[in-house]
């Protein structure tokens, strides 16, 4: 079982303004390059930003010497100088400094040029933590970049990243391994005919929840009650994606649990969301701050130990490595089927006010271990590979 690395000292915060300041200790700097990318193009541009904002100041600069890349809306690549004025500035400063008017940059030859980690001692290691959220991010197109570029770097793979993103290919997945999950239909926007929301109405029942199939924190999700709402969703969603998952709405308890490790995963206590809106939507999830945490949730003994197991063999029956948070949905008592898989997440939130680092706070892990721990997790991931493909 893996257990959280754990800080040499207990030092202080730094202010973002020291953290790549030169080390006071003495002898050579063996601080290990973490390179943060954050920004993006997806939809969720803003909520990468905060999260990075969040890291950088809770990585360790005893132990870390950071460099972070913003990708800006066009897909534009820049390095430390403006994203680490943008950061010093704070989480709201980053969106609106990631919009340069300048040529792009090859992004090959950025992340080239972040991870040499080359100082007069020698190399040192670098790991790449990659806090994009949705398409262009999360979805295995960075994570391939990182793969060519032979860097090791933080979450799951091509694969995982891939089939996870993708919520139709999950089911599917899913379905092969037998997991329990509400009764859904997939569909690509060619398909879509004008008898086709009546005809998922009559198969699967209505209300139902009509999302883009890459698509993360609840954007473009909507719930719709009759067959005419389930048209308008279903032109809302094909604004994110040309893939469409309907899923039925489930009547329960919307049940979390976080999952750290590569060979070995172990889950975090559950925890519970109770929303604030209709349901856990973008605005609950980030705006109105209405939603309600309760960790760990209040389950049983035996529906906590199955819960936990379930998120383990989730997180490897879709190749997660690294982090993933596992949503359920937990229909309780008679006639209700249990906990049903709802999606996985391979980069959640990672603010310190966000479900996935809460769950592993309260499981005891600290924010910063947590940083460690995925770092020490990359580092041990690439090295594996290497002896893998290395021949």
């Amino acid at each position: 079982m893996q257990r959280p690395h754990q800080p040499d000292d207990d030092l202080p915060p730094a202010s973002p303004d020291d953290r790549n300041g030169p080390d006071d200790r003495s002898g050579p700097d063996d601080r290990i390059e973490l390179v943060v990318l954050f920004g993006g193009q997806s939809a969720e541009h803003d909520v990468s930003c905060t999260t990075a904002a969040h890291v950088l100041r809770a990585a360790d600069p005893a132990r870390y010497r950071i460099t972070p890349i913003g990708i800006d809306r066009e897909g534009r690549w820049q390095l430390a100088a403006e994203a680490q004025a943008a950061l010093a500035e704070g989480p709201h400063a980053l969106p609106g400094r990631l919009d340069p008017s300048g040529a792009p940059v090859d992004p090959t030859a950025v992340v080239h040029a972040a991870t040499t980690g080359v100082a007069e001692a020698g190399p040192r290691p670098t790991v790449v933590m990659p806090l994009l959220h949705g398409p262009m991010g999360e979805d295995g197109t960075v994570q391939g970049l990182l793969e060519l570029a032979g860097v090791p770097y933080v979450g799951s793979g091509v694969l995982g990243s891939s089939v996870a993103m993708d919520k139709a290919m999950a089911k599917q997945v899913l379905a092969a391994n037998g997991v329990a999950q509400a009764r859904w239909r997939a569909f690509r926007e060619h398909e879509l005919t004008p008898g086709l929301p009546a005809q998922l109405a009559d198969e699967l029942g209505l209300p139902l929840f009509v999302k883009p199939a890459n698509m993360g924190s609840s954007v473009g999700v909507s719930k719709a009650k009759t067959v005419e709402q389930v048209r308008d969703a279903i032109h809302v969603a094909l604004a994110y994606d040309e893939w469409v998952v309907v899923e039925e709405a489930i009547t329960g308890r919307e049940i979390e649990v976080a999952v750290l490790g590569n060979l070995e995963p172990r889950a975090s206590v559950p925890g519970e969301i109770v929303p604030g809106a209709e349901f856990y939507d973008y605005a609950d999830k980030y705006l109105d701050d209405g939603s309600q945490a309760i960790i760990p949730a209040t389950l049983s003994p035996e529906a906590t130990e199955e819960v936990r197991r379930l998120a383990v063999e989730i997180f490897r029956a879709l190749r997660c490595e690294g982090l993933a948070r596992v949503d359920f949905f937990y229909e309780d008592g008679p006639g209700g089927r249990g906990f049903l898989c709802n999606e996985v997440n391979t980069i959640p939130g990672f603010t310190p006010i966000s479900m996935y680092p809460k769950l592993w706070i309260a499981t005891g892990v600290s924010y910063p271990e947590l940083i460690d721990e995925l770092v020490r997790l990359a580092l041990e991931r690439h090295a594996r590979r290497r002896r893998n493909t290395q021949r």
